[in-house]
Parts: C-alpha cells; structure tokens; sequence
C-alpha cells in the first residue's frame, strides 16, 4: 500500500515535470533515477515487512507451541501431585490405624478344700483395633475371647472342638485436646493404679463403661471415672464413681517412687447380684428382702485407697517394692483389704526374667468383690494369703508365666478352707 502512493506521487510529479516545456532532458533522466531507486527501496521494505510478518508469524507459533507445552506440563504436574496425594493418603492411613492383641493358652490346677481337684486348659485372645482420627481425637474397637464375665476373658477348651464365644471387649474415644489430660468415654481399658498390676480392687479385664479422665504431667497425676453398673433404668440404673491422685518422684540415679490415694463410691445395698449367678455375691454380705422375697446385697461400698510402690536397681536388675491399702467406711467389720510385695527383674526382652511374691487379705466386704480379681481365692472377696509368680521371656512378644495361689477362702464363716492354685502361661503379643 505504502509502494502504490509513493509510486502515485512520483507519477503525478513526473507529469507536473513533463508540462514544464522549458526543463531539459537530463533533469528528467535524474528523476527517472531518482524514481527507480525510490522504487527499489520500496521492494526492499516490502520484502523485510514480508520478513517480519513471517518472523511474527514463527513467534506466534512457538508461543502456542510453548502455552501448549506449559499446558501439558501442568496437567503432568497436577496428575503426578494426585498420584502423590493418594500415596501420601495410604501412608497416612497406615499411620493413624494400629492393630495389636494378644494370645494366652494357659493349663491350670485347682484344689479347694472339700471339693475334688480340677485340671483344665483355657485360651485367652484378643485384638485391639485403634484409629488416629485427627491429632487430639482416637478411636478403638476390640474384641475378645470368653462370655459375659466383666473380669475374665479366658474360654474354657472343651466340648468337641466347638467354636468360642468372642465379645466386645472395647469400644471407646480418647480425646487429648487439652495439656496432659485425656478424656475417654464407652467401654475402656482400666487406667486406675493397681500397683504392680496387681487387682486388690480392681481385676485388669475389668472395662468400665462411662467417662473418665487421666491426667499425668510426669510427676502429679490424676484419675477419675463415672462407671454405670447398669445404664438401664427399667433395670434401675446403678452409677458408680472413683478418684485417684498421686505422685512420682525420681530417688537417687535409679530409684523410682510412686506413692497415693484414691476414694471410690459403689452403692448397691438393697440390689440383687449385677451379673450371673442371683445367688452369688462374690464374698460379699447379703440379706434377705422380705418385699422381693430375693437376696440382696447387704451394704454399700465407699472406700479410702492408699498405694505405693517403689522400684530401684539392685545390682543388674531392678527391684520393685509394692503395697496397696484399702478399708469401706459403710460397715464395721470385715471392712478391710491390703496387699504387699516384691518384684526382682522384668521379662520384657529375649532372656530376661522376673520373680514377684505378695500377700494378700482382703475380707468379704472391704470392695466389690465383682470386681476384684478373679484368679485370687477363685474370685470375689473373703479370702487372703500368699502369690508366688515367676516369668521368662523367649523373646519380647512371647513369655511363659507359672504362678502359683496358697490361699485360705470364706473367711467371714470362721471355718476358712484352703484353696490352691497353679496356673501355666505360654503368651504372645502382637
């Protein structure tokens, strides 16, 4: 466009210079010259204008080529960080969800007093599942071995190779938004202090079913629960409720001493048996009611608890010394319960092994004999006398225990019966 006016106003020029009569030939041969190389200069911008075009054309190209590519690299991007996110999902899966149990096989010998002597082989198996549901907040789930027993798993081998009850044995949430504290609620394991493990009050199988709250910051803690007995009120409701608090203190390079005391509230006078058996009372006191024509328990139980326990180094191994102390304030007699013993080494690793002796009394209504242990004078309360337990561990999930029960049983009738015990543990853990 711009060559065709340049070249129409040479033209008009060159006309307007033909009309000039009086100009000379060689005039007119410098502006054809002139003309020429004005044209050529025009060819010459046309064809770099071509050039750029082109040039402009190719950029246009290699910055679509380019977007396009950015484009690919970005969906690759975004597929490789969804890959990522799914990976990361499994693992973190991986990481908030445990399983762990255990498994027992255990032959024992009985011999009471007036009864013939019993030989029986029992299992034990239970499995825990638990699920990190955000940093503060854990689910669990668990099963076990055995029937509706509240202090034993164990499942009796027999009857042809039939197949074993298994049982909810926990289903809770623990929550721990708050510094040191954890608030747990359903049916949990029991986290209140049995010194050495041992179940004056309390037997290890025992899940309250309720609330209740840790709290530990390494040297004070504190515990409390609400349990319901029965949650049902056209059974009429029985709520129970117990506190703990302690310390633990460090002692010398070795020593470890944990000492404390605790109140709990279980009032069930008037009540018929809360499990099993109507008839049976696990030691406890009962009397007559004339109204339900049935026996009822005779008295409530509101205890003080004082435990203690002391572990040190005692050349290779440690040593642990322990006692446990509890008396019911709701009657005059037969009211009282403690336990005291000692613990050399710890089969927690291939090789190790531990010894632990404790005696033990605890009359007919110092606890809820329910509740207390049920290997200890055959379960329930009203009994007293010596524990011998010896441990070794093959390896650190898998141990054999032999312990061995030198009891006296029925202590409130004034003619105790002996009652011994033997009991051989082959154990697993996963």
């Amino acid at each position: 466009m711009k060559k065709l006016t340049a070249l129409l106003g040479l033209s008009i020029l060159l006309c307007s210079t033909g009309a000039i009569a009086e100009d000379s030939e060689a005039e007119i041969q410098l502006l054809r010259d002139q003309i020429e190389m004005l044209t050529k200069r025009l060819d010459d911008l046309e064809q770099q204008n071509q050039q750029l075009a082109s040039q402009a054309e190719e950029a246009e190209e290699a910055a679509a080529i380019a977007m396009s590519e950015a484009e690919i690299d970005q969906k690759v991007d975004l597929a490789v960080a969804e890959q990522m996110d799914e990976r990361l999902d499994a693992v973190s899966w991986a990481e908030r969800v445990r399983w762990k149990g255990d498994f027992r096989y255990r032959y024992e010998n009985i011999d009471e007093e007036g009864k013939d002597s019993r030989n029986r082989s029992r299992i034990r198996a239970r499995t825990h599942l638990e699920a990190d549901l955000s940093p503060t907040v854990q689910v669990g789930v668990g099963l076990a071995t055995g029937g509706d027993d509240p202090v034993s798993s164990n499942q009796t081998i027999g009857g042809g190779g039939s197949s074993k009850d298994i049982k909810i044995d926990l289903a809770y949430f623990d929550w721990s938004g708050l510094k040191d504290t954890n608030i747990v609620g359903g049916k949990y394991k029991n986290f209140l202090v049995r010194p050495e493990k041992r179940g004056l009050l309390w037997d290890s199988d025992w899940r309250p079913e309720g609330l209740g709250i840790v709290w530990d910051n390494g040297t004070f803690f504190a515990h409390g629960l609400g349990t319901w007995l029965e949650g049902d009120s056209k059974n009429r409701t029985q709520f129970s409720w117990v506190v703990q608090g302690g310390v633990k203190l460090d002692v010398g390079e070795t020593g470890k001493l944990m000492f404390g005391a605790g109140y709990n509230q279980f009032d069930i006078a008037g009540r018929t048996p809360l499990f099993g058996d109507p008839e049976d009372f696990y030691g406890n006191s009962f009397v007559f009611d004339p109204v339900t024509e049935v026996n009822v328990f005779k008295y409530n139980y509101r205890q003080y608890q004082l435990f203690a326990g002391y572990k040190f180094k005692l050349g290779k191994r440690s040593l642990s010394l322990f006692a446990d102390y509890t008396q019911n304030t709701e009657v005059s007699e037969n009211d009282t319960a403690y336990l005291i013993g000692a613990k050399y080494g710890s089969a927690k690793d291939k090789g190790d092994w531990d010894l632990v002796y404790f005696y033990e009394r605890l009359e007919a209504d110092a606890t809820v004999g329910l509740l207390a242990d049920s290997d200890f004078g055959g379960g329930g309360t009203d009994s007293k006398g010596h524990v011998f337990i010896g441990t070794y561990a093959f390896h650190k999930a898998w141990y054999f225990r032999a312990t061995y029960f030198l009891n006296e049983i029925k202590l409130a009738s004034g003619n105790p019966k002996d009652y011994d015990r033997l009991m051989l543990d082959l154990a697993f853990k996963f």
